[in-house]
């Protein structure tokens, strides 16, 4: 029988590490497990942390028993995880600010809690951040039902960088806003393939966002505002991430890291109400001439 669940404590957990994952998660307890299940198989970086907050309109999503020995799996193999509740609703943004003030990890990894995770793609992520000394890197999400589906038409969108990431300014109706196309469906997998990069390397590309799977330096997303435009928004809000994104491109830079090691589970969406998104709130703020 499945005993109960050590949550953790907020002061045990917050420690000097390497990277810490983030996972916001509401009424999610079969994709939280696999989830988790991905990040237990992780090698090559010793000790992450990992933080679940549940936003679940019933009982959080880790006690269901599969999630639950997933947490027992990552710490058996030493990774400290906090498991806490945040609520009531306040916002995504809100959720994710919450959660990164809770990490004081010099990286910090925010993870979906629909993305499962191969192994060798924390390691590789987290040594790209190292080489390139930006913002963040990130992994666009693979869709595996359309593997079949492949689209040319929005492979010239990837661009690789020929040196370590420079910060860029990037606005909707822009050539760069198009980025984002790339990483639809499976077309990070089609352009994987017509590289055929050799075992154990990687490159790095040209990215406006990426939704699922981002690691970010936390000092330079804190310095960029994190997410504390939470406060501006309203509850009914998406994109963002997309948001915090582009204030880390336009001062630290960013990149796409290929191969990708992330899969979309393609599970229906919990974020239902989407009345506004967060980036243009953000954006018309920043945008708009200020008197003198």
């Amino acid at each position: 029988m499945n005993r109960p669940l050590d949550l953790g404590t907020p002061e045990e957990f917050r420690a000097d590490r390497l990277v810490d994952v983030l996972i916001p998660t509401r009424n999610r307890p079969a994709e939280l497990a696999v989830t988790l299940g991905g990040l237990a198989a992780q090698d090559g970086v010793p000790g992450f942390g990992v933080v679940v907050s549940d936003q679940s309109d019933g009982d959080p999503a880790y006690t269901h028993p599969a999630a639950a020995t997933m947490v027992r799996a990552l710490r058996h193999r030493g990774h400290p995880v906090l498991l806490t509740r945040r609520l009531p609703r306040r916002g995504l943004a809100e959720h994710r600010a919450y959660l990164l003030a809770a990490s004081a990890a010099r990286y910090v990894l925010s993870l979906d809690d629909d993305i499962w995770l191969e192994a060798g793609a924390l390691h590789r992520l987290v040594t790209a951040i190292g080489e390139l000394g930006c913002g963040f890197v990130g992994n666009g999400v693979h869709g595996l039902s359309y593997t079949d589906d492949v689209r040319p038409e929005s492979h010239c969108h990837y661009e690789e960088w020929a040196g370590p990431p420079t910060p860029e300014r990037i606005r909707p109706g822009t050539p760069e806003w198009n980025r984002a196309r790339i990483h639809s469906a499976a077309n990070l997998l089609h352009i994987t393939e017509q590289l055929a990069l050799p075992p154990g390397t990687w490159r790095a590309y040209k990215v406006s966002w990426i939704g699922g799977c981002v690691l970010y330096d936390r000092a330079k997303l804190v310095d960029s505002g994190g997410f504390d435009f939470w406060r501006r928004v309203q509850e009914k809000h998406q994109g963002e991430d997309v948001a915090a994104q582009l204030a880390v491109l336009s001062r630290h830079g960013g990149a796409g890291i290929l191969p990708s090691g992330a899969y979309h589970l393609e599970s229906p969406t919990t974020v239902t109400e989407r009345d506004v998104e967060a980036w243009e709130v953000v954006l018309a703020e920043e945008d708009t001439p200020q008197p003198a």
